[in-house]
């Protein structure tokens, strides 16, 4: 078991081997449909948007609020190991978030009526937007900023102070959008 379950990559194709068994038990009757697939595309999107949005919260709950209480001498493990890793994941799952937020809307037909805030779609249209500002803060604002703060590329001291402030803000502007964005998304299937 611990050889398994120390294995991320083998715990991920097992939880996906898993959702398509269930899938197939549960719902093998409408595998061809289309309103299946756009279920999938959102779930998909769920799936991103959970892993986005709680890296951001690590970011903003845990690792800023700490990173003064480590020790000068322990810090590298975090600058150099943890957080470039975590940053992979964060833009990444930003972006498959939008992407399958966009497809979920194209696939349920609301795609042009969100983001122009018509037909009754002005409540997923605002977290839509929300959500677009919010990663491209992630890859043209935290991204590069990041990539300075932890020495990815070259900075003086200067740079990186500035870098890893200009990071944390846009990161915490992130964390207030994303309260609205959260707020947007599920309140359009349940209140409109």
């Amino acid at each position: 078991m611990d050889k398994f379950f120390g294995n991320l990559h083998r715990v991920l194709l097992a939880g996906v081997v898993l959702a398509i068994l269930v899938a197939i038990i549960l719902h093998a009757d409408q595998l061809g449909s289309h309103g299946f697939w756009a279920f999938v595309i959102r779930w998909i999107h769920v799936w991103f948007g959970i892993l986005w949005i709680g890296l951001l919260y690590y970011f903003n709950f845990v690792q800023i609020p700490s990173m003064p209480k480590i020790p000068d001498e322990q810090k590298p493990a975090i600058g150099k190991v943890i957080a470039p890793e975590a940053l992979f994941y964060f833009r990444w799952a930003a972006a498959g978030t939008v992407l399958f937020g966009l497809l979920t809307a194209l696939m349920n037909g609301y795609l042009v009526e969100a983001l122009t805030f018509r037909g009754g779609y002005a409540t997923i249209g605002i977290g839509m937007w929300l959500a677009l500002i919010m990663a491209a803060n992630v890859w043209f604002a935290i991204w590069p900023n990041q990539k300075k703060a932890l020495g990815i590329v070259n900075a003086d001291a200067d740079a990186k102070k500035k870098a890893a402030r200009t990071a944390m803000l846009a990161s915490r502007t992130n964390t207030l959008l994303s309260i609205a964005m959260l707020y947007c998304m599920v309140a359009q299937q349940n209140v409109g």
